[in-house]
């Protein structure tokens, strides 16, 4: 396995997230004041759920971050303009020092998991060694995996930032610990220590109290590459039971995997059809729902969506974005239509490990043949007309630094308005040669399978021999690296830079395709507080990115809800948490009680 970091970006599965530009409303009103009655709201969902950790790099998938988001506390969240809004029913959070950057994270006295166990700084601590890779002394080959040493968890992302503390200091009659920085850390604000229950952690690793947990982590030294030592028993079989003991296939028996710090608890699982969320009876926060539960129903088909919120079956859907989707929302009777921008992007990634794209000449004859105008045309225009093509791997066209970064990172190479020129181009680079390349993509996503498609036939133009990988278990192959190219998307939480060695640095979480040549300057993004060299350091790598041929972005993905005139509280959001970010806000009609 990779080494990794906490999850910053959710594979896209299926196509459960949704965009247009701006927010429109069609099909009729909806009741803005209704009083909040408790009730149950159904919602329809694309994925299935395979893990009750989203933050593995082989559980970071939407639905399962939907589920952490759902059932676990913190110290904030972003709302639906990406600002850090404070939970200071759950804790609060100060920086105490510049030099060295010193943050200090205090828990709300009396906090519980659902199971009524205290919630403390040993969960804390717990958290910061998960994100922090402390203890590993791994050392990796060039395409991150590990060759010597022990790596303990694993997870969707990279160490940078909070590998650079040290044990923290607990205090405040065990509900706070401080972390000191050795070196700056750009989003130290969005951190928050706060993951799987320590108590039961350290009961899988047979120890007695989370207490003890935290005394065995404290006795352990910080783990030196360069003198790895033998594993520890007890640390390993923690790490591991982290890593994939909460993967699942079927509603767990063991009741531990489900103890929660938030408001939720899952109480039913029907793989396939359903999921169930009820009250956390032990909740406090002031982020408790007004409804009384929570119903997500797997459909994966955005016609059947439709279809399901029509007859009154769901009460809130976001399906893929298309034009016949918007169509047949706007046509369902007394539904609000709400569409607006992502904060994902889909994209063409080359893996920088087999053996055909180790050539150069054949990564960049390969990209001059993607026919992007003709993916966006038949994918997003239609639902927004205003929609471009993607021309950068790091910003998305709102963002300032976009035309700044379009101008000088060399996308103009891939003009998909050349296309014709780009394939004569590409015939030459190959001089005859006729390269097979295997593309993975999920068969159940219909973009994705346009998307291949349309590459396959264009790629022939050139002499390349285009073969389906595609597997609707996609998402679970991405590490395992058999297949020369991967078509899927991403979906950011919209704050923060912690994107940037996931997908970037060698030992990212989310470097699936093995791309080396811009390590250190996604590594340095975290330790870079200036924003000026920031955004210098991002610039670098969007350079890079096209200059050794990474993969091509397409588009940003557009996405659109629709919601039943029974639910109130429901506003757009554009991150990977979708509509359920403000949960605790929604209320329902007397009608929809029986449910």
């Amino acid at each position: 396995m990779k080494k990794s970091r906490w999850g910053a970006l959710v594979a896209v599965t299926a196509a459960g997230a949704l965009a247009l530009t701006g927010c429109t409303a069609g099909g009729g009103g909806n009741a803005t004041n209704a009083a909040p009655t408790g009730g149950t709201v159904t919602m329809a969902i694309v994925n299935d759920l395979t893990s009750l950790n989203s933050n593995t790099p082989q559980g970071n998938l939407d639905t399962n971050g939907q589920y952490v988001y759902l059932t676990t506390g913190g110290f904030f969240y972003p709302d639906n303009s990406f600002n850090l809004v404070k939970d200071e029913s759950f804790g609060t959070y100060e920086k105490t020092s510049d030099d060295p950057l010193t943050v200090k994270y205090t828990l709300k006295k009396d906090l519980k998991w659902s199971d009524g166990e205290p919630i403390t700084a040993d969960d804390m601590v717990l958290a910061w060694a998960i994100a922090s890779g402390h203890y590993d002394d791994a050392t990796t080959d060039a395409d991150g995996n590990v060759t010597g040493g022990t790596q303990y968890f694993q997870i969707a992302g990279s160490t940078a930032g909070i590998n650079s503390t040290d044990f923290p200091e607990v205090g405040d009659d065990n509900t706070s610990i401080t972390l000191k920085y050795s070196e700056p850390y750009v989003d130290w604000e969005i951190f928050s220590p706060i993951a799987q229950p320590a108590h039961v952690v350290a009961k899988k690793a047979g120890l007695s109290s989370a207490a003890d947990l935290t005394k065995l982590l404290q006795g352990l030294p910080k783990g030196d590459p360069k003198a790895p030592v033998a594993a520890n028993d007890t640390l390993k079989k923690a790490a591991d039971f982290v890593n994939t003991g909460y993967d699942i296939t079927s509603f767990p028996t063991d009741k531990d995997l489900l103890v929660t710090s938030g408001p939720w608890v899952l109480s039913a699982w029907t793989p396939g059809q359903s999921l169930t969320f009820e009250h956390n009876p032990n909740y406090k926060g002031n982020l408790a729902p007004k409804i009384d539960k929570l119903v997500m129903r797997v459909i994966g088909d955005a016609a059947a969506q439709v279809t399901a919120l029509q007859n009154g079956e769901v009460d809130l859907v976001y399906p893929q974005a298309s034009a016949d989707t918007k169509k047949s929302l706007e046509a369902v009777s007394g539904a609000q239509v709400m569409t607006g921008d992502q904060v994902s992007y889909d994209h063409l990634d080359l893996n920088f490990g087999s053996e055909v794209f180790k050539d150069a000449t054949v990564r960049e004859a390969f990209l001059l043949t993607v026919p992007r105008q003709q993916i966006l045309d038949a994918i997003v225009t239609p639902v927004n007309p205003d929609a471009k093509v993607l021309d950068s791997q790091i910003w998305l066209p709102s963002q300032s630094e976009y035309a700044t970064t379009v101008a000088q990172n060399g996308s103009d190479k891939y003009d998909p308005s050349k296309l014709d020129d780009n394939i004569a181009k590409a015939k030459e680079l190959l001089a005859g040669k006729t390269p097979t390349v295997k593309i993975l993509y999920n068969t159940k996503n219909p973009n994705r399978v346009d998307e291949f498609q349309a590459i396959q036939s264009s790629a022939a133009k050139a002499g390349f021999q285009v073969v389906d990988g595609g597997d609707p278990k996609w998402s679970t192959l991405l590490s395992a690296g058999n297949y020369d190219a991967s078509l899927f998307g991403w979906i950011s939480p919209g704050i923060g830079t912690a994107q940037i060695p996931q997908l970037f640095s060698t030992d990212g979480g989310g470097n699936y395709n093995k791309f080396t040549a811009a390590n250190d300057d996604a590594i340095a993004s975290q330790t870079t507080v200036d924003k000026d060299k920031l955004t210098q350091l991002l610039l670098n790598i969007d350079k890079t990115a096209f200059t050794e041929g990474y993969g091509l972005p397409l588009f940003q993905a557009p996405g659109i809800y629709g919601v039943s005139s029974k639910l109130d509280g429901v506003k757009y959001m554009g991150n990977q948490t979708g509509p359920i970010w403000n949960n605790w806000e929604w209320s329902v009609k007397q009608s929809t009680n029986t449910k």
